[in-house]
This record gives C-alpha cells, structure tokens and sequence, in this order.
C-alpha cells in the first residue's frame, strides 16, 4: 500500500470541494441505481462503494442464496466497467487465473509463443468461493490485488485501472475447503459479512425476484471518476489524534503487546497489522467524504473497526472453546481503548 502519510489539502479549493460534491452524489446515485435490484443490505452495499473509493479488495462472507455475486456483478453494470467472475474449485490452476503463453502459428507459418490473458484482466473481478481452491491457487491474486499487475513467465503485465478484487466464501461449508493464509486475508481491506435480511426485505426479495425483471441503469459514474475519488480520499486531512486514535486501536489487538486489554492477551492469538491501521484511516476518509465532511472523525474510525479487523484479529483455542466471536473482541476492544479528550 501506499503510505498515508500523503499531501494534505484543507478542502478549501474550488476542485476538491466540487470532486468532494461528485463523490457524494455518486454514491447516492449508484446506491439507488443497485436499488433496482438488490434489496436492502444498507450497510453491505456501503462497505463495498467504501472499497471502490480508497481502491481496495474486499472479502464478502455469507450463506449460500444472499445475492453475494448479483451484488457485484450489478455494480460492474453500474459502473460500466468489465467484469468477470472465477468461479473457485479445487483443480483451478493459477493460469487458469492469469493466462498463459500459448504457441500461434501467423500468416507466414512462423510459430510463435503468445500470451492469451486470463480472466483477471477486467475492471472488478469476482473470486467466487476461493476456499474452495489450494493456496497454490489463491497465491495468483496475490500480486494483481496488490500491485494491480500480474507476472508469468517472468514478463510483467500491467491491469487496466479501476481494478478490484472481491472473494466470497461460504461459512457453512468446510469439507473441501482450504482456509485462506493470514498474509492473503491482510490484503483485503475488508471482511464483510453479509446475513438473511430482515422478513420485510427477505419478502420483497421474493416478490421482485419471482417476477420478470428487467431494470435499465443510468451510469453517472466512470472508472475514471472513481480513480479521481480513490486520490481525493487520499488527500483528505486526518488530525494525529485522530490517526493516532486509529493506530492505539491495532496496536492494541495484539497480544504481544504489554498493554493490550486483558482479554486480547486471553483470547487472541495475533492481532492486526500495519495494513490494518492504513485501513482504518483509509476507509474512515472514505466514510467522511461520502457524508459530505471534509475531515476525519473518531466515530469514521469506530465504524472501520469490525470490517477492517475480523478477518486480522486471529482468535486463540481459549477463545473458539468458550465460544467468544471475533466481533465481541472488536468490541470489547473498540470499549478499552479510550477515545482521545483533545482533537475532534
């Protein structure tokens, strides 16, 4: 990642201020547009247009039948940006992710290696199930998530911008699943966590669903606006104690840590990463501007926690055996670490 520490503007210009009024009226627009086919999920439908503003890879959780892959697939559409959807199994091959040399005969005869891209050369790619394939497997996206390019057979190829990433995983099944490395669940700015809506929603899922439905979307937003969004984010200010309220937060998730809370040093086996705090400013910006605010709160902050740190704050045997939740543990943590008197 990028490091946060970037030029900070005070949101004063007459650009800034006007991108600041695009970004929100876009995410207005384009949750009403999703509108057309997805019902409810207010706060997932946010975490995920928090991904595409701070440019990010999102891990979404959910039982089978909860629109995981619709979502996506309607906000390419949206979007108007080229997606394209892997679906994860257990004889996947990694060029089966990032294409491969192949040999081309042309015009005059002549033989001749050609690289054939591979599915993950698209704007928003869906990882569907990735647990579902080895870490051998997985380790493909590692590169493309993170540098945006991909290497086979030592050339490098660079992804075409906006380029996201978003895995799904089903967390009822786990015969025949491989759990996804600690270093490969880091790069994800998310874990989000997608559950049956209330029975008002759940009903209107079924009603619209049963009927023929055709929607048209209106595109307002681009892949160039959202590369113009992910840099404005970056230039938003954040006062250090806020930043630094963020920081204390990671810092003390980790057990190995001499002042982490009692509890963490009693039911976590490892605890967020710099990644993690990085983040939470990132997608605490994000929340900021897209409620037509130009500076940092600590409240953007707490609202970053779960999202930001379920999938990093590893539990222990102690805590699986009494049966307490990575989400309690954010919460109990969000409870410990006390919000600074001075600043925001």
């Amino acid at each position: 990642m990028e490091s946060v520490a970037q030029k900070t503007v005070t949101m004063d210009s007459p650009e800034d201020i006007a991108l600041a009024d695009r970004m929100n009226a876009g995410r207005k627009q384009i949750v009403s547009e999703l509108g057309k086919l997805i019902i409810g999920q207010d706060d997932v439908v946010g975490q995920v247009l928090l991904t595409l503003f701070v440019g990010g890879n999102s891990l979404i959780v959910g039982v089978p039948g909860l629109a995981k892959t619709l979502l996506i697939r309607t906000l390419a559409q949206v979007l108007d940006l080229k997606f394209n959807r892997i679906q994860f199994t257990p004889d996947l091959m990694p060029s089966d992710i990032t294409g491969t040399d192949i040999i081309q005969e042309d015009a005059s005869g002549k033989r001749q290696m050609v690289f054939s891209p591979g599915p993950i050369f698209c704007n928003i790619l869906l990882a569907d199930e990735i647990n579902r394939t080895p870490p051998k497997t997985q380790s493909a996206l590692l590169e493309a998530m993170q540098e945006h390019r991909v290497t086979i057979q030592g050339r490098t190829y660079t992804l075409d911008e906006p380029f996201y990433v978003f895995a799904t995983q089903n967390p009822i099944e786990l015969e025949g699943t491989y759990p996804l490395p600690e270093a490969q669940l880091d790069r994800f700015m998310f874990h989000i966590v997608i559950d049956h809506p209330p029975e008002d929603e759940e009903f209107e899922v079924v009603r619209t669903t049963t009927a023929i439905i055709d929607p048209k979307f209106e595109r307002t937003v681009t892949g160039e606006d959202l590369i113009a969004f992910q840099r404005l984010v970056r230039r938003v200010p954040v006062a250090e104690p806020v930043m630094r309220y963020a920081l204390n937060l990671v810092r003390a998730s980790r057990p190995k840590n001499p002042s982490c809370p009692e509890n963490v040093k009693k039911w976590v086996a490892f605890g967020g990463s710099v990644r993690a705090a990085q983040y939470l400013v990132l997608g605490a910006k994000a929340r900021a501007l897209t409620a037509g605010r130009y500076h940092v709160s600590f409240d953007d902050i707490r609202a970053m926690a779960h999202p930001v740190l379920r999938h990093r704050v590893l539990t222990n045997f102690h805590a699986q055996s009494e049966g307490m939740t990575t989400d309690t543990l954010i919460d109990r943590l969000l409870e410990s670490v006390s919000v600074p008197r001075s600043g925001m």
